[in-house]
Protein backbone atom coordinates (compact mmCIF):
# COMPACT_ATOMS: atom_id res chain seq x y z
CA UNK A 1 0.00 0.00 0.00
CA UNK A 2 1.30 3.44 -1.32
CA UNK A 3 1.74 5.54 2.11
CA UNK A 4 2.97 9.23 0.93
CA UNK A 5 4.43 11.33 -1.82
CA UNK A 6 8.50 9.55 -2.17
CA UNK A 7 10.02 12.51 -4.43
CA UNK A 8 9.54 14.52 -7.24
CA UNK A 9 12.19 14.58 -10.43
CA UNK A 10 12.10 17.18 -12.77
CA UNK A 11 14.00 17.95 -16.06
CA UNK A 12 16.08 20.97 -16.59
CA UNK A 13 18.25 22.50 -19.31
CA UNK A 14 20.91 24.57 -16.95
CA UNK A 15 21.82 23.08 -13.61
CA UNK A 16 22.96 25.40 -11.95
CA UNK A 17 20.45 27.95 -12.80
CA UNK A 18 17.53 25.55 -11.42
CA UNK A 19 19.82 25.02 -8.54
CA UNK A 20 20.19 28.68 -7.59
CA UNK A 21 16.07 29.21 -8.29
CA UNK A 22 15.13 26.59 -5.73
CA UNK A 23 17.55 27.26 -3.42
CA UNK A 24 17.85 31.16 -3.89
CA UNK A 25 14.45 32.32 -4.84
CA UNK A 26 12.07 29.15 -3.16
CA UNK A 27 14.19 28.35 -0.13
CA UNK A 28 14.65 25.10 -1.05
CA UNK A 29 17.57 23.15 0.92
CA UNK A 30 20.86 21.54 -1.20
CA UNK A 31 22.17 18.54 -0.36
CA UNK A 32 24.21 17.16 -3.43
CA UNK A 33 25.03 18.23 -6.96
CA UNK A 34 26.77 15.79 -9.31
CA UNK A 35 27.20 16.55 -13.34
CA UNK A 36 24.26 15.73 -14.52
CA UNK A 37 21.72 16.33 -11.28
CA UNK A 38 20.81 17.41 -7.62
CA UNK A 39 18.84 16.26 -4.51
CA UNK A 40 17.51 19.03 -2.63
CA UNK A 41 14.75 19.56 -0.29
CA UNK A 42 11.70 21.36 1.27
CA UNK A 43 9.92 19.90 4.44
CA UNK A 44 9.52 16.23 3.77
CA UNK A 45 9.46 17.00 -0.02
CA UNK A 46 12.77 15.83 -2.14
CA UNK A 47 13.28 17.06 -5.18
CA UNK A 48 15.80 15.78 -7.65
CA UNK A 49 16.71 17.84 -10.67
CA UNK A 50 17.74 16.29 -13.56
CA UNK A 51 20.03 17.68 -16.25
CA UNK A 52 17.56 16.89 -19.52
CA UNK A 53 15.08 18.03 -21.77
CA UNK A 54 12.24 19.81 -20.57
CA UNK A 55 8.83 19.39 -23.21
CA UNK A 56 6.93 22.04 -23.40
CA UNK A 57 3.30 21.98 -20.98
CA UNK A 58 0.28 23.48 -21.86
CA UNK A 59 -1.71 21.74 -19.38
CA UNK A 60 -3.05 22.89 -15.54
CA UNK A 61 -0.24 20.57 -14.61
CA UNK A 62 2.06 21.96 -11.44
CA UNK A 63 3.53 21.65 -8.55
CA UNK A 64 1.93 23.63 -5.37
CA UNK A 65 4.43 24.56 -2.10
CA UNK A 66 3.05 25.17 1.01
CA UNK A 67 3.75 29.15 2.32
CA UNK A 68 2.54 30.37 5.39
CA UNK A 69 -0.12 33.50 5.31
CA UNK A 70 1.86 35.48 7.37
CA UNK A 71 4.71 35.27 5.01
CA UNK A 72 3.17 35.37 1.94
CA UNK A 73 2.69 39.35 0.72
CA UNK A 74 6.88 39.08 1.58
CA UNK A 75 7.44 36.18 -0.80
CA UNK A 76 5.63 37.63 -3.47
CA UNK A 77 7.52 40.57 -3.51
CA UNK A 78 10.29 38.62 -3.29
CA UNK A 79 9.52 36.60 -6.50
CA UNK A 80 8.14 39.79 -8.42
CA UNK A 81 10.94 41.68 -7.60
CA UNK A 82 13.47 38.90 -8.95
CA UNK A 83 11.62 39.16 -11.82
CA UNK A 84 10.38 35.38 -12.04
CA UNK A 85 7.50 34.75 -14.82
CA UNK A 86 3.66 34.02 -13.74
CA UNK A 87 1.51 32.19 -15.68
CA UNK A 88 -1.87 32.20 -14.27
CA UNK A 89 -3.82 34.94 -11.77
CA UNK A 90 -5.40 33.10 -8.47
CA UNK A 91 -9.07 32.48 -9.09
CA UNK A 92 -9.58 29.51 -6.07
CA UNK A 93 -10.09 29.89 -2.04
CA UNK A 94 -6.76 30.93 -0.70
CA UNK A 95 -4.03 32.68 -1.69
CA UNK A 96 -2.09 31.64 -4.67
CA UNK A 97 0.86 32.95 -6.59
CA UNK A 98 1.28 30.85 -9.97
CA UNK A 99 5.01 31.21 -11.22
CA UNK A 100 7.47 29.41 -13.34
CA UNK A 101 10.90 27.87 -12.77
CA UNK A 102 13.66 28.39 -15.23
CA UNK A 103 12.40 25.85 -17.64
CA UNK A 104 9.08 26.60 -17.17
CA UNK A 105 8.01 24.41 -14.87
CA UNK A 106 4.59 25.11 -13.46
CA UNK A 107 5.07 26.02 -9.53
CA UNK A 108 2.05 27.30 -7.56
CA UNK A 109 3.00 29.28 -4.14
CA UNK A 110 -0.36 29.02 -1.95
CA UNK A 111 -1.59 29.42 1.78
CA UNK A 112 -4.19 26.93 2.79
CA UNK A 113 -4.80 23.05 3.67
CA UNK A 114 -6.68 20.50 1.40
CA UNK A 115 -9.17 21.09 4.92
CA UNK A 116 -9.73 24.68 3.96
CA UNK A 117 -10.09 23.90 -0.04
CA UNK A 118 -13.17 20.99 1.43
CA UNK A 119 -14.45 23.83 3.65
CA UNK A 120 -14.59 26.24 0.33
CA UNK A 121 -16.75 23.81 -1.61
CA UNK A 122 -19.41 23.45 0.54
CA UNK A 123 -19.87 26.99 0.14
CA UNK A 124 -19.28 27.32 -3.74
CA UNK A 125 -19.23 23.91 -5.33
CA UNK A 126 -17.25 22.84 -8.76
CA UNK A 127 -19.67 22.08 -11.28
CA UNK A 128 -20.29 18.76 -11.27
CA UNK A 129 -19.24 18.43 -7.95
CA UNK A 130 -19.58 14.96 -6.31
CA UNK A 131 -18.72 14.04 -2.66
CA UNK A 132 -16.78 10.83 -2.30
Amino acid sequence: MLSGLNHITLSVSHLDTSLTFYTKQLGFKGHVKWDDGAYLSLGDIWLCLSLGRPCEKTDYTHIALTVEESAYATFVEKIRAAGVSEWKQNKSEGHSLYLLDPDDHKLEIHVGTLANRLESLKRKPYAGLVWL
